[in-house]
């Protein structure tokens, strides 16, 4: 059975944003979603909705991996835990799950985060850009909750790369390069698009040595 698609919109510009080696898809979440939720999967304090969005994702990322079974537990990270060779993410927010899965060999991390096209508080902007990041905001109104998305999705990406702590003044994004660089000099590559939803890929090539810039 095909699954629930959401706006076709958003559909057109996911299939877009998917690169050579690397799939995404999306779902709408659904009642009985929850019911996707494998046992070793499922974490009793979650909500019902929480639960729901879990399932969600996980349907699109057997599908992309064309196994049915597959069991993708939540790390002690909160990261998922994905079959060997594999690398992928999950992302929803309260109507859309979205997933993406890529080979090993092929990329060192990936990550996705989506969320509704719509503006946040001025006064997160702060907690979010960097100082020159704030220069460039103005001109989308929707400039602020795509910084966000595409940090979580860095975040995501080199979640099991370098393992250290980052806050969002930690990266710095610049959309016009399409790329992202850590306080640690790791350069991640972005991919993003604005529909419906604003929904940002994030990923890291496979490679030996990462190349290293530097924060502003």
């Amino acid at each position: 059975m095909k699954r629930p698609s959401p706006d076709s919109r958003l559909q057109d510009v996911i299939e877009r944003l998917a690169l050579p080696g690397v799939t995404i898809g999306c779902r709408s979440i659904l009642p009985g979603d929850e019911c996707a939720v494998f046992p070793e999967e499922a974490f009793d304090s979650l909500s019902l909705k929480a639960r729901r969005a879990r399932g969600a994702a996980r349907i699109v990322a057997r599908e992309l991996l064309s196994r049915p079974k597959c069991v993708i537990p939540k790390g002690r990270s909160g990261a998922p835990i994905w079959p060997r060779e594999i690398v992928g993410s999950l992302a929803h927010d309260s109507d859309v799950a979205v997933a993406a899965v890529a080979r090993q060999r092929e990329f060192a991390g990936i990550g996705v985060d989506i969320e509704p096209a719509q503006a946040i508080p001025p006064e997160l902007v702060k907690t979010i850009a960097t100082q020159r990041e704030r220069l460039t905001l103005d001109a989308s109104v929707y400039g602020g909750r795509l910084l966000f998305v595409a940090k979580e999705a860095v975040f995501k990406a080199v979640a099991d790369l370098d393992r250290i702590f980052l806050d969002h003044h930690d990266v710095e994004v610049d959309f016009t390069k399409h790329e992202a660089v850590l306080r640690n000099g790791r350069r991640v590559e972005l991919r993003f698009c604005i529909s419906t939803h604003l929904l940002v890929l994030a990923f890291v090539r496979h490679a030996g040595r990462f190349q290293r810039s530097r924060l502003g």
